[in-house]
């Protein structure tokens, strides 16, 4: 078998062990391909994926990119935006596409843990008339699962999606059940109405890789909306990849190779984002209360490690790491007063700080 690490690794990090701890994904069943048949796949089955999805959801090429990106690093996802933006069709046609199990939650204030974990119902054997409890999975036993305005259902139930979302099993009558794999949570948020909710514990917000933000389409795009929503003629969607497929490339992505100062650079602008830190500039001390923690720092990298990979390209660089930062940063940062009172949001304060550049290796 080619694989991507046999000379592609400049300074590679020794390993910090001599039996290291296996992948946190789970395993496809097919015997894995050869490295570099599997990127150019995976670069291959962007292009498809993108055109299939580009049946149905006119524009927001960056979104799709930073799904697709999620799903490929293992990831769940928050989108942002106002209602009518496709989002639920967007996330639905790419579960199409990838031919995965595709399960849809309303949050609402009234939502039980049960509801989406399952519940335990009494069963009576017609023959022998015995009574027993079986076990009905909820819809949370999905490979993609939209946790439609995640914020307005309590934090009971955020706790038991939390549990689905960190550990892929879910506990109900005191036994655990695994989730189907893959497994991501791909959650939204109504921007402009905070009525009836329950803001997202931080602890919560950093188990999501990416927070993506769904603009306004285009007047063009929108005109295109409307043409191909109000005519007669229904868009088909062709399966792209499988299931197996998708965890077979998941671990493509684990395998592509990455220099010791990229990793450093993406440690060092993390840090960067807290206050008590030496390297944190003055902007970062005096507009931030809490910055990003480590987890950010695995993200900024298999971000770009996916981003490169979905791009056909062995290995990530600095505009893979600067393309995927703001997603994995801008909802992990918690701003004070000061800068609410100057006008400063989460979004601008991550741009200025990438744009400073002090945290690129010399």
């Amino acid at each position: 078998m080619v694989t991507l690490a046999t000379d592609m690794t400049p300074n590679p990090a020794p390993s910090p062990s001599p039996s290291p701890s296996p992948s946190p994904l789970p395993r496809p069943a097919a015997a894995p391909k050869g490295d570099i048949e599997l990127l150019e796949r995976l670069a291959r089955a962007r292009a498809d994926l993108l055109a299939q999805v580009g049946r149905r959801i006119v524009g927001q090429r960056e979104v799709l990119d930073g799904i697709l990106t999620a799903v490929f690093s293992g990831g769940h996802a928050l989108l942002l935006g106002v209602p009518g933006l496709a989002k639920t069709l967007m996330v639905q046609t790419v579960a199409e596409a990838l031919d995965l199990r595709f399960s849809r939650i309303q949050f609402t204030p009234d939502l039980m843990p049960s509801d989406i974990t399952g519940t335990e119902i009494i069963e009576q054997e017609v023959t022998t008339g015995k009574r027993g409890f079986r076990f009905v999975p909820g819809p949370v036993f999905a490979n993609i699962v939209l946790a439609d305005e995640v914020n307005r259902t309590p934090p009971k139930t955020q706790a038991a999606l939390l549990q689905a979302m960190q550990e892929h099993q879910v506990t109900a009558a005191g036994q655990t059940h695994p989730l189907p794999a893959p497994f991501f949570v791909l959650a939204t948020q109504n921007p402009i109405e905070q009525e009836g909710t329950y803001p997202l514990p931080e602890a919560q917000l950093d188990r999501f890789m990416f927070e993506l933000r769904v603009p306004y389409p285009s007047k063009e795009e929108e005109a295109a909306i409307v043409e191909a929503t109000t005519g007669d003629v229904a868009a088909t969607v062709s399966v792209v990849l499988t299931a197996e497929d998708v965890l077979a490339l998941q671990h493509l992505v684990r395998r592509i190779p990455v220099s010791r100062v990229l990793v450093q650079a993406a440690v060092t602008l993390v840090r960067m984002t807290r206050p008590a830190d030496a390297e944190a500039p003055a902007f970062i001390r005096e507009y931030i209360s809490w910055g990003a923690g480590p987890r950010a720092s695995q993200y900024v990298v298999l971000g770009a490690k996916a981003r490169a990979a979905l791009d056909g390209r062995p290995m990530p660089d600095y505009e893979d790491l600067e393309a995927v930062a703001p997603t994995v940063l801008t909802h992990r940062l918690v701003i004070n007063f000061a800068a609410e009172a100057a006008g400063r949001a989460a979004p601008d304060i991550v741009q200025e700080l990438l744009a400073k550049g002090r945290w690129r290796a010399k």
